[in-house]
């Protein structure tokens, strides 16, 4: 062999046969994969002359471990012990169907929670807007009051916006208002007549406070709407009028301003300014109305008797007089 290799111009022509062989093979294989894109079955028949094919069809022959396939909540699904002879195991028809519905009924009570949390924000967004708006008050403290206001609603159970239309009305959102009969804060609350319900807030000083000025005057509101049967008895037994025969439109003004409060937290354009604008933030608040005059057949006309006594006065001294003389 080395005489083979060490033999002059024998090199030169193994390596060009190694070179012609290498080519050769290139092409063939390139001329094989063509044949095989064009025609794919004989693909198979070349797996098939592999020695590797035995050991491939026996792994592929032996029998696959039963998918586990999560059952929905509230369904058991039996699971079987596969059999050496039997089929892989396939899901039971009825599990995708109760699964899919399962998932949709998820998904449509995500959708609806999110729609819930979604509108609550943006209604109080709205409404924050627009009582600033209408009140000249500062955005971040509209904002704490309106929060307040709808955090309370929720535990006495009562609507935020008809809490918000009466504190309106009774302080335009003036938390250090009070009235000459000693109705204090943003609802005029009468702390000496309700000092029990500011108890377990920090006691009567405790009225000034807007969050407990609003827990309690949201309180006493549930309690006289509730009384009353209708949001106009309680409103007029809340401004104090219960024993007259009207209120002398409070309550008129309290659900006009409801109304406009509905509206914008609908989405509605409702103007800032309107032509019963609501009572400044000095207002004198739970001034009870005069009670109604009585009819004129009734009235006694004290002008004509005070006239008539000093006449029979003057008569009395003519008369002296003439006497004297």
């Amino acid at each position: 062999m080395r005489a083979l290799f060490a033999a002059p111009g024998r090199t030169k022509v193994l390596r060009m046969a190694a070179h012609r062989a290498v080519m050769g093979a290139g092409v063939c294989a390139i001329g094989a994969i063509g044949v095989m894109f064009v025609k794919p079955e004989l693909t198979d028949h070349l797996k098939a002359m592999s020695p590797f094919a035995a050991k491939t069809t026996m792994q592929a022959s032996a029998p696959a471990a039963p998918a586990t396939v999560p059952a929905p909540t509230g369904i058991v699904v039996a699971q079987k012990k596969p059999d050496v002879a039997a089929k892989p195991a396939v899901a039971e028809p009825a599990t995708a169907p109760v699964a899919a519905a399962a998932a949709h009924a998820e998904h449509v009570a995500k959708l609806s929670v999110v729609d819930q949390k979604d509108a609550a924000p943006r209604e109080q967004k709205w409404v924050t807007n627009w009582l600033s708006k209408r009140y000249r008050v500062a955005g971040d403290a509209t904002n704490m009051l309106v929060s307040a206001t709808y955090n309370t609603a929720r535990e006495v159970k009562i609507d935020p916006l008809l809490v918000l239309a009466v504190m309106a009305i009774e302080s335009g959102f003036n938390p250090f208002a009070e009235s000459p009969v000693g109705a204090q804060g943003l609802m005029q609350v009468m702390s000496k007549v309700h000092h029990d319900k500011f108890q377990h807030l920090g006691g009567v000083k405790a009225a000034l406070n807007p969050v407990a000025n609003i827990k309690v005057g949201a309180t006493i509101l549930k309690e006289y709407v509730s009384r009353g049967g209708s949001i106009e008895s309680g409103l007029k037994m809340y401004v104090g009028a219960a024993a007259f025969e009207n209120d002398a439109g409070y309550g008129y003004k309290v659900l006009a301003e409801y109304k406009r409060l509905k509206d914008v937290a609908n989405g509605k354009n409702v103007p800032v300014t309107t032509t019963s604008a609501p009572p400044p933030a000095t207002v004198v608040a739970k001034t009870p109305p005069k009670p109604v005059a009585p009819v004129a057949d009734d009235k006694v006309d004290v002008l004509t008797q005070a006239d008539r006594h000093d006449l029979r006065n003057q008569e009395a001294d003519q008369e002296g007089i003439v006497a004297a003389l």
